[in-house]
This record gives structure tokens, sequence and C-alpha cells, in this order.
């Protein structure tokens, strides 16, 4: 039987390791078995590091969590209805459940929950490659438990379901597969590609919060693109909207988007408004809908596409700075960058980064106090700010005497 001890010692960090050791000590106790599962498993096995730390035991997870917590203090969240509870301290975080069985009473819906062994929750798992675990007792520490074959489909750099139910069961696997699939460069076994095509209109029966987190988790990859070419490929993007596209278009733009950010990650949104950008009017309103977006996602999705409407009044090469901000101050930044990774015009991406880069960031020197000192009162402030705003912009003045010459010059005419 393979040990995976050196494995754990090589890739996860010394406080993880202890944390386990500490847990595994408690159930010892109880003669209960603690198991490390699902992806962390199939990452060490690859030699890969993975710190989403996930252990099942058979027994209480929930009381294990609670005799863990004065160990390491921090937030404890606790799911009775699973038997699950998560434990974060200082950076760490741990997941804990009770050994499960679970049973569908019908498509999309969620689980009905029973204790179960090991095996039984293995058997619940989507992959074959995540239905492996590592037992943590401390007689037994380190070995491997693989009933399904996971390590040879990880040899065979394959991603197969654990029986032909899995998708009808529940369909976000469909989206699970081809993002585990695309990030480990791995391709859906036949056989599973087939049950894949066969249950896409499942999807139907999973509600738009469930599939905004499948999606994205999707964005969150290192590169989602590649996800959602093959989410277009076999018909599983045009069954959440048909107009969607994970076509070269998108990775080119997803791929600028990274450049533009350096080292940090673009913004989820940023990803998901510019998959959107090809889409109408109406699309964007029915992708809302569908997914049950946030207000403010959805409203840097109306902002993006509202102003790639605009365009037109960006196009002038002569507009004058005061001219951008004034069409460019009520949107997004969200959507201003979009805009400039997506527009074909040289001239409409030079203001909108003019905007993003410069422009936004000018204010006048002169402030409402300023202004009221000066004997302008009530809502004249906002005006002469404004107009303040837009001299400074287009650079009639550059120093606060020259504001207060020009608002005194303002008041002498209007006196």
């Amino acid at each position: 039987m393979l040990n995976l001890a050196s494995k754990i010692e090589e890739c996860l960090p010394a406080e993880l390791i202890d944390f386990m050791r500490d847990a595994s000590a408690i159930t010892a106790k109880r003669r209960q078995n603690l198991y490390l599962v699902g992806g962390v498993v199939r990452d060490l096995l690859l030699g890969k590091t993975n710190l989403d730390l996930d252990l099942v035991m058979e027994g209480d997870a929930i009381d294990l969590a609670q005799q863990l917590s004065p160990l390491y203090p921090g937030k404890l969240t606790t799911h009775p209805p699973f038997g699950t509870a998560k434990l974060q301290w200082r950076t760490w975080s741990a997941d804990l459940a009770t050994a499960r069985s679970e049973t569908y009473c019908k498509p999309g819906a969620l689980p009905d929950v029973t204790p179960g062994s090991i095996e039984n929750d293995l058997f619940r798992r989507d992959f074959t490659i995540n239905a492996m675990a590592v037992n943590l007792s401390p007689d037994k520490y380190g070995e491997l438990i693989d009933r399904h074959g996971g390590r040879d489909d990880l040899g065979h750099k394959q991603v197969r379901v654990l029986h032909d139910r899995s998708f009808i069961d529940d369909a976000t696997r469909i989206w699970r597969g081809l993002r585990y699939e695309q990030r480990l460069n791995f391709r859906l076994e036949i056989k599973t590609l087939k049950l894949l095509r066969r249950d896409i209109s499942i999807l139907d029966t999973i509600s738009g919060d469930r599939i905004r987190y499948e999606l994205e988790c999707v964005l969150n990859e290192e590169s989602p693109e590649k996800a959602l070419r093959r989410a277009d490929e076999l018909g599983v993007l045009a069954s959440l909207l048909p107009s969607l596209k994970g076509d070269g278009w998108l990775a080119e733009k997803f791929r600028q988007a990274r450049q533009l950010y350096g080292p940090d990650s673009p913004p989820l949104v940023l990803y998901m408004v510019l998959l959107a950008y090809p889409l109408t009017d109406e699309e964007i309103t029915e992708l809302i809908s569908c997914l049950k977006l946030p207000k403010p996602t959805a409203k840097t999705l109306r902002d993006t596409i509202n102003l790639k409407n605009r365009f037109d009044l960006l196009a002038d090469p002569e507009i004058t700075p005061g001219g951008i901000y004034s069409r460019l101050h009520d949107f997004s930044i969200t959507a201003i960058t979009a805009n400039e990774l997506a527009s074909d015009s040289a001239v409409v991406c030079q203001h909108l980064h003019l905007f993003k880069d410069k422009l936004r960031y000018v204010k006048p020197i002169l402030t409402g106090n300023d202004l009221n000192n000066m004997g302008i009162t009530g809502p004249r402030i906002k005006e002469i700010l404004n107009r303040l705003l837009a001299a400074r912009l287009d650079g009639k003045v550059s120093s606060k005497e020259d504001e207060k010459r020009l608002v005194s010059g303002w008041l002498a005419v209007t006196n």
C-alpha cells in the first residue's frame, strides 16, 4: 500500500501538519479514524502544494472542531445539517466533515445527507482523482485509500466520474470537470465525455446561484479562457446563454487583462464583463437574471455595455480633457478598463486610458470652504467647483491663485 507521509512533509507547511497530528490524536483517543481527502490528496500525488486542508472523520466532525478551537484560536463556523465545520486561525484554515453518504431526490436538488464510512464519503465525490484519502491515524499515518482508481487516472491524465448518474445527481460537476481538465492539462475520459454531452440539459435544473459559483470558480483559475473555450466547444457555455463565446477574442482579452495587472490577478468582475462584452442589452439583462448576479456586478455589466454604446462620443480626436472627463466620470473603473481592452478604436482607447490613469485624479485646489469665504453659497458652490475642475482639466488654471482669479472673474460677470 502506498504511503504518502513523506509527500505530506514535503508539500505541506509544518503548522498544517501539526494541526493534522493534533486532530488525529483526538480522534485516536475515541478509536475513530481521521482522513485527509479530496484535492489536496490529488495534488500530493502530483507533487503540488495545496493548502486547502480538507479532513473527514468517521464520527462527529463538529465536536472535533470545537475541541481543536482552543488549540488554534480563531474563527469557528459550523453547519450542523451537513456535519461540517470550518476552523480559521492566523493565515490558515481547515474544513472538517463527518464522513457521509448522499442521495438525491431529483436532478438539481441538494443532497440528503446521512453519516457514513470513509468509503461512503469517497463514493459521493465528483471524480476519481478527487475521491482518494490519506489515513491520518497514528498507526496508519500516510496510507493512501484509493477505491476508485484515482491514482491510475492521474497517471493517464484523465478526469473520470465515479458512476453513470454523476452529472444527473449534480450537474455542477460538468463545470468542475472542465475546470479540472484544463487546470491539470488532462482530458475527460471517453465515457465521462459521453455522459457529459448526454447530461448538459440537466444544468437547467441548477439554481442560478450555484451556476454563478461554478462560473466564478472558472474565472478564478490561472487561465480561465481555457475552460471557457472547452465549455464553448462542448455546448456547456451555450446552455447558460447561446450568445456567450469562449473564442480566441476572449482568450486574447483575458491575456491582455493579466498583462495590465502584472503580478496581481485581474478582478473577477473584469473577466465577467469581458465574457459578457459581445452581448446585447437584452442578453445582458437575461444573463444577470440567469446567474442572479449581485447588484454591484450587475451594475458593472450594465455600465460596460452603456459605455460601449456611447463610443461615438469619445471617438473625436479633438475632444478636450474636460470633455473626456464629463463623459466618463459616472462610469465604474472596471467598465472603463473593460472597454479599453475591448475597443477597436485607438482614439477611444487613448481617451479611456487618459481618464483612468490621470484625469479621474484631478481636483480643484479651491474647496467649498474657500468658495464660501469668497461669498458663494448654496448650489452655486457645486456649480463653481465643477467649472473649476473643467478649467483645470483643460489647462486653463494651474495654481490656487489662478483659480481665485477665474472665480472672481465669474463673480464679476454675474454680479
